[in-house]
């Protein structure tokens, strides 16, 4: 599968260590929406893409001694459905870990998507587009800020 780049051991994006998988490919539509330049992810699009299998990803995340989750992140993970929607299954067939998929999606924009998840234990879906400007809050299920007040994280 295509991926930017893996962090095995992440401490930003989920209140647990995680290991972090930045996805290939968006259609920048929080950029069309405001009509600005403004994608925290921009420097991220500019890296090459990497190969890389299902196997080896679900493999080095068992391996780790420190990760307790997977984190799914930008570019935009379900630009990328078929590759998320196979290393979860991959997954769960060897851990039943917390998954979480950051989106700018809108739940309703990718509701036959949630729909396939939902087989799936223990997945977290962060939802919405940022806003430039927005004031950032707290997410109590993520542990984390969130950049602007429309994003939320849900377990499905």
């Amino acid at each position: 599968m295509l991926i930017k780049n893996i962090v095995q051991e992440d401490f930003v994006n989920y209140k647990k260590p995680s290991m972090f998988i930045a996805f290939p490919f968006c259609s920048f539509k929080c950029e069309r929406e405001c009509g600005i330049k403004c994608c925290q992810n921009s420097p991220l699009a500019q890296m090459p893409n990497i190969e890389v299998s299902i196997d080896t990803i679900v493999e080095a995340y068992l391996n780790s001694d420190i990760t307790k989750a997977i984190v799914f992140g930008g570019l935009e993970p379900f630009d990328s459905f078929d590759d998320v929607y196979a290393l979860i299954k991959a997954l769960r067939e060897r851990t039943n870990d917390e998954a979480i998929i950051f989106t700018g999606y809108y739940k309703e924009e990718i509701a036959q998507q949630i729909i396939l998840l939902r087989q799936f234990p223990n997945i977290i879906i962060k939802y919405g587009r940022f806003i430039p400007g927005d004031k950032p809050h707290r997410d109590e299920l993520l542990g984390i800020d969130l950049a602007s007040q429309n994003q939320y994280a849900e377990r499905i």
